[in-house]
Order: structure tokens, then C-alpha cells, then sequence
């Protein structure tokens, strides 16, 4: 993978809505929310924005969603463009906002995703969105929901390497201990092992503690060249490495189920960084449910096959632990609306690079890793972040 992009772009404006249950708030309302944070982060107004990528929302859907976000905005950007490939859009976003950036089809690039899942969706909807994403013919007709699919992966993962339901577990009550130290978190009361295995089973063998909560918000960053990085007001992230994988689109058609494309689209990213795997800091990975932690873990070079429920059981993901992950509470404690889930996981890596992330700081944080994923373990995207620009 050639290194040429590598250092070509940075980060200069990140921020967040607020999260939870915000019936308050529309999807579109939150989009911009979103979008005028990550401006004011980065000192600048919104005529300076030449290029703009969104993510359609469930609740509000646009037929032209990246185009009436800068309606809404009274801007014209002439990069503007919406994106889709599930949980890993938005890191793809980065990625191909990058590429824009460095063939000079634009200078500054608004990312931005927002949802609103929790209060925008009746029940009845939300059903049948967790419904319709399987496929239509092997899939749909035998109803099985997003949850069920991803209980024919930790099913698999654990018989294939003995991992227990206690080790799945632990990715909660690790994912609840970072988010204890984040203010800003949908869930921070403390959480056990205990308390994991006694909640509702949802999918054997996923309890309703091993799935991620489903909430309203949005996030956005601000991306620009590298050269024009300083002139922000902000301390630049700079964008070293990013790699895509796809494996499958539908959860029948997988030819492994414990296994996953995040193992090609992590060894692009390093390779295109220059870096491996024991030289991150910090993860932020996509945590939906919990055995995808796991395999994503073992998938991106953090542990060998089969060690990756003994590595969290050991508390080495927990704050404190060897390899940190997830610092902002994820998908299990921070928030879920769905598409912007990775969009927090990218702006919690931001504020550990730039030092800012308060009292669940990193002492340590000069290189991060940060993993979305979208479908049932289809489609991945990795980025590699560094507090200095490396050559």
C-alpha cells in the first residue's frame, strides 16, 4: 500500500452533540448542531468549508442528504457528497475526504453523522429496521434480527475457541469503566460480570448487557491539508494511516464467522502508516456486541486467534490496562444512534492525541488506532491517527 497519503491530512475541529434521549432534537437538527461544534472547535466560520460529507439518517432520510445539510447551512461546497456502507462510513469518509484533499479538489472538509434512533423511531419501526437488513431471500423471511445474526458469530467464535460468557462480559464492564470517567455518557454506573449474565438474554448467547444501547446524537470533525493544519485553533490530528476491507454483505453468504475482512483493511492502514499494531497507544473499535471487540482485537494484531476474551478478562482493555480501549464508554456505554457510532469513536481519538480527553486522559497517547465496521461483520475501515505528522 503506497505510503503517499500518509501525513497528507489533519483534524483541526471535533465535537459532539449531546447524547442519550433527545426528542428535542431531529436528526437534521442534530447534523448541524454537530457541524457548527466542530467549526467553533476549529476557530473558523462556515464559508470557509469547501467540502462537505454526510451520512443519511434512519429517522430523517434524505434523498440528498450531504446537499440539504449544506442548504440548511447556506453553503456551496463543491465537494458534497453522502456516504453509506453501515458502522464504517464515516472512517471511510475520512478516508476519501483525505484522498480529495490531497488531489486538490478541496481545501476544508466537514465530516458530520448524527441520528436519532432512540426517540425518532417508534418501536414498531425500529423492528423492522433491525429486520430489513439481512438478506431478502435466505435472511428476512425467517426474521431474525441484526442481534441474531451477530449471536450466529459469538456462537461460532466461542465454540471454535472456548471463550466463555464471562469473557464476553468483560468487554462491557471494561467498555462501563471508561465511560464512568466520561461525563458525557449515555450509561456510567459501575457494571459487574455479574450483573451482565443476569440481564435479559436477547440472542443466546448475548444478553441484553452484551449489546449496544440505542440513543440520538451526532458528531462531526473538521479535515484540512496538512500544510494548512497550524493555522487552525487547534492542535492538528494527522490523519497516518487508513485501510478498507469488505468480506461479505449478507451474514449467510460469510465464508467465516470468526474471522472478518478488519485483518486486510488494519494491515493496510499499518502498512500505510509505517506503524504496527503493538506501537498503538489506544483503540477505539467498534463494540456493537460484544464477541466483535474480540475478534477485532485479534483480527487487527492485538492478539493472537483465540486470546483476545483472556486479554480483556485480564483487564488489559480497561483504564489502566496495557492497551486501552474504547475511552469514551463505546457503543455499550457512550452511545448508539447508529450510522455516527464510529463518528464518537473518531472524535473521543482526537481529544486523546490532542491531550483534551480531561479526566480519562491517556498518559500516554501519541499514536491511536481507530476501527468501524458496517453490516454483520461486513464492511471495515481503519484509520491510524498520531499527534505528530511522522514522515
Amino acid at each position: 500500500m503506497t505510503r503517499a497519503l500518509s501525513g497528507r491530512a489533519a483534524i483541526v475541529g471535533a465535537a459532539d452533540t449531546a447524547v442519550g434521549v433527545l426528542p428535542q432534537r431531529s436528526a437534521t437538527a442534530l447534523t448541524i448542531d454537530a457541524i457548527l461544534r466542530a467549526l467553533a472547535d476549529a476557530g473558523i466560520g462556515k464559508d470557509a468549508v469547501d467540502g462537505l460529507v454526510t451520512c443519511n439518517s434512519f429517522a430523517e432520510p434524505r434523498l440528498y442528504h450531504a446537499e440539504t445539510i449544506a442548504e440548511y447551512l447556506q453553503i456551496s461546497p463543491r465537494y458534497c457528497t453522502t456516504l453509506a456502507s453501515g458502522g464504517s462510513t464515516i472512517l471511510a469518509a475520512v478516508y476519501q475526504a483525505a484522498m480529495a484533499i490531497a488531489a486538490g479538489a478541496c481545501h476544508t472538509v466537514v465530516i458530520a453523522s448524527a441520528d436519532s434512533l432512540r426517540s425518532g423511531l417508534s418501536r414498531t419501526a425500529a423492528m423492522a429496521l433491525q429486520a430489513s437488513t439481512g438478506h431478502p431471500q435466505f435472511e428476512i423471511p425467517y426474521g431474525a434480527p441484526v442481534a441474531a445474526h451477530y449471536a450466529l458469530i459469538a456462537r461460532a467464535y466461542m465454540h471454535e475457541f472456548g471463550v466463555t460468557s464471562e469473557q464476553l462480559a468483560a468487554v462491557a464492564v471494561s467498555a462501563r469503566g471508561h465511560a464512568e470517567r466520561n461525563p458525557a455518557a449515555q450509561m456510567r454506573a459501575p457494571l459487574s460480570i455479574g450483573e451482565v449474565l443476569a440481564s435479559s438474554m436477547i440472542a443466546d448467547p448475548l444478553h441484553l448487557l452484551d449489546c449496544s444501547l440505542v440513543s440520538d446524537g451526532g458528531a462531526a470533525i473538521v479535515l484540512t491539508a496538512s500544510e494548512r493544519a497550524q493555522d487552525f485553533a487547534q492542535r492538528p490530528v494527522y490523519l497516518l494511516g487508513a485501510g478498507v476491507g469488505h468480506g461479505h454483505e449478507h451474514i449467510s453468504q460469510a465464508h467465516d464467522l470468526t474471522t472478518s475482512a478488519a485483518v486486510e483493511s488494519g494491515r493496510r492502514a499499518y502498512a500505510m502508516a509505517g506503524v504496527a499494531a503493538h506501537q498503538m497507544d489506544f483503540a477505539e473499535l467498534y463494540d456493537c456486541f460484544t464477541p466483535v471487540v474480540l475478534i477485532e482485537l485479534e483480527d487487527l494484531g492485538f492478539c493472537t486467534k483465540g486470546e483476545a476474551g483472556a486479554f480483556v478478562a485480564a483487564g488489559h482493555t480497561a483504564p489502566g490496562g496495557r492497551l486501552p480501549v474504547n475511552t469514551h464508554g463505546g457503543l455499550l456505554s457512550h452511545c448508539h444512534p447508529g450510522h455516527p457510532g464510529s463518528m464518537f469513536a473518531l472524535t473521543e481519538a482526537v481529544h486523546q492525541l490532542r491531550g483534551s480527553a480531561a479526566q480519562r486522559q491517556l498518559a500516554r497517547a501519541n499514536l491511536g488506532l481507530v476501527h468501524g465496521l458496517g453490516g454483520v461483520m461486513s464492511s471495515h475501515c481503519t484509520l491510524i491517527l498520531g499527534r505528530e505528522q511522522r514522515s
